[in-house]
């Protein structure tokens, strides 16, 4: 019974003596106070508690004492619940007071919590950026296209990093300069002989302006020649009225055809009417010759007549062979 008594007494010594070093970090608390940094066990005790990661923490305390910043326990822990990155803070705070950037904390911590890098952020403004633009299209007064390819060489603006616009918006607005260059040149030759017109206009109109970068130069890389594209919409237009004109051409033509057509349909009938007619002349004549009206020496005299026409007749067509025969005239042909 008292060996018993031993063991589990034993035993919850070992889980006092766990449980102990478990929230206690003692080595750290020896580490951070042979380092300089005055924090106590109670605060490294109350981490643990908060879920705040002590080794993190005190490692980025001994960093910002060594380099002489002046920051508390209390700061880096709200900025660690905010869910910011301490070391990456500390590390741009060093770096900007080694290049002599005014910068604060509380500026480092917003503009890490707005998601930018604030150390790359103060290393660009230490070392500029160089950002090669895509090929940017334009196309002269006189319908020749441009290419142009700029390198803008950009460094990091502090005040401006949170809620200024980023690397695409500046990117966007040099591609927009280039345009402006080109589209108000009146020869593509102007842009090839003075590249750095581009490069005047970007600067000039302040295209960084509310972003978070300061434009230094805007080099013009390279500017190549691309299509006559005046030539080519000129072509297209030429090309568009020639199917106008043939559209026109051919609905003139086929109301001709109509027309032609409804001409011919008039005049078979009128033949048609004609041959008609002659056909009631000879009842008729019977008529006349029964009832009286027409004697028979009228007959004669009548056929008399129509014998002289026929004979005149061919005596006109003898002298003119254009002129159609009496059968033809009443057959069509």
């Amino acid at each position: 019974m008292p060996e018993i008594m031993l063991g589990i007494i034993v035993l919850a010594v070992i889980l006092l003596f766990v449980v102990f070093f478990r929230y206690v970090p003692i080595g750290l608390w020896i580490r951070a106070r042979a380092s300089g940094v005055p924090i106590t066990i109670i605060t490294l005790i109350g981490m643990r508690l908060r879920r705040i990661s002590p080794q993190r923490l005190v490692d980025a305390l001994i960093t910002s004492s060594k380099a002489g910043l002046n920051l508390t326990v209390n700061q880096l822990e709200k900025h660690f619940l905010a869910g910011g990155n301490i070391e990456r803070v500390v590390k741009a705070l060093i770096s900007a007071q080694q290049a002599q950037i005014k910068l604060t904390f509380e500026q480092t911590c917003a503009i890490d919590l707005a998601g930018r890098d604030v150390l790359q952020a103060v290393q660009m403004s230490v070392i500029p950026k160089v950002i090669e633009t895509p090929p940017v299209a334009a196309i002269a007064k006189d319908g020749i296209e441009l290419r142009a390819k700029a390198r803008v060489t950009v460094r990091t603006s502090i005040q401006q990093l949170v809620g200024g616009a980023g690397e695409e918006t500046v990117m966007a607005r040099v591609g927009e300069g280039i345009v402006t260059t080109i589209g108000s040149a009146t020869t593509h030759k102007e842009v090839l002989e003075n590249p750095d017109l581009i490069s005047r206009t970007v600067l000039n109109k302040g295209l960084d302006a509310g972003t978070a970068y300061e434009i230094l130069s805007n080099d013009i890389a390279d500017v190549d020649v691309g299509r006559n594209v005046g030539a080519q919409l000129q072509m297209d237009q030429a090309e568009a009225d020639l199917r106008i004109a043939r559209a026109r051409a051919e609905e003139r033509r086929a109301m001709a055809v109509a027309r032609e057509q409804e001409m011919k349909a008039q005049v078979q009938e009128m033949r048609a009417k004609v041959v008609e007619a002659e056909a009631q002349v000879p009842l008729a004549m019977a008529e006349a010759l029964r009832g009286g009206k027409l004697g028979v020496m009228d007959y004669y005299q009548l056929q008399n007549v129509k014998a002289d026409t026929q004979m005149r007749d061919g005596i006109a067509r003898a002298a003119d062979p254009s002129e159609p025969a009496e059968d033809d005239k009443h057959t069509g042909k």
